[in-house]
């Protein structure tokens, strides 16, 4: 098995909006970036991965067993933070302790104050005082807690400060040193994905729109700037264009183009935006 996750043809309806046919893996000894704008399926995707949503068709594999018939144990080794903040508000860290030793078969205890201390947070606070970072980094340290070799992390470093999210960064580097583990994180801070991860997942309005290694995505894309005209004279090679007051980016396939013609380098960022906003020529 070289896979820790395998998603094929997931597909969920909702009044409005659909999940279609979202097939991608996470491997192991990897990070898995996943990005998309808001509404775009997500968080429907990891509830679904985790069990929380059940799919109309599709199937989930995780560890290589379909995901509706993991034990205890293997659910254990799923760690998981939640973009909605899914925390027992009224209970502090000596009392979420107190309670996850006995749901996890392989609860640290020593572990997890090892995080709280680390992340500088209060051990008899409720949590319901704690502020929006606060709660995020105390559901990544219960997530590292319990003998996880996969994290399922929905928006791990939402409303954390710079030098926060470094530091989580710096635990998920830590964590990967094991190449059995694998991580599937999705955020809208761009930056500390290409920081981290191995693989990027895109989607937009329920479609996945691509799944490749990241540096494959660098060499594939290239942003070109440029008069339309001139554009014009490469149009196989332009996926997006955006047009501006005094010309236009256009993000490009760089196998179509000359090797003279003069491109930019296009970030995991760059390539969301221009799927998302750009247009066709």
């Amino acid at each position: 098995m070289s896979d820790n996750i395998c998603i094929k043809g997931l597909t969920k309806q909702f009044k409005g909006f659909a999940l279609q046919d979202v097939t991608f893996s996470v491997p192991r000894g990897a990070v898995v970036g996943f990005i998309g704008e808001n509404g775009a399926g997500k968080s429907t995707t990891i509830k679904s991965i985790l069990g929380l949503i059940r799919p109309e068709s599709g199937s989930i594999e995780v560890f290589g067993k379909d995901v509706g018939a993991l034990t205890k144990e293997e659910r254990g080794r799923l760690g998981t933070v939640l973009g909605d903040g899914s925390l027992p508000e009224n209970l502090t860290a000596k009392d979420m302790d107190a309670v996850l030793r006995h749901i996890f078969v392989h609860w640290d205890s020593s572990a997890f104050y090892g995080y709280i201390d680390r992340f500088s947070l209060p051990n008899d606070k409720k949590i319901k005082e704690f502020s929006r970072g606060m709660r995020q980094k105390f559901a990544l340290a219960v997530a590292l807690s319990h003998g996880a070799d996969v994290l399922v992390l929905d928006e791990p470093t939402a409303g954390l400060d710079p030098v926060a999210r470094d530091e989580i960064l710096d635990i998920l580097y830590d964590f990967m040193q094991d190449e059995r583990r694998s991580v599937l994180i999705s955020s809208h801070i761009v930056s500390d994905l290409e920081k981290l991860c191995d693989y990027i997942a895109f989607i937009h309005q329920g479609k996945l729109i691509l799944f490749d290694e990241k540096d494959a995505l660098y060499e594939k894309y290239a942003v070109m700037r440029a008069s339309l005209e001139r554009l014009r004279d490469y149009k196989d090679a332009v996926v997006a264009l955006h047009r501006g007051e005094f010309g236009a980016g256009a993000l490009v396939l760089r196998a179509k183009l000359p090797a003279d013609v003069p491109t930019e380098r296009a970030g995991i960022e760059d390539i969301m935006l221009y799927f998302v906003r750009g247009e066709k020529l």
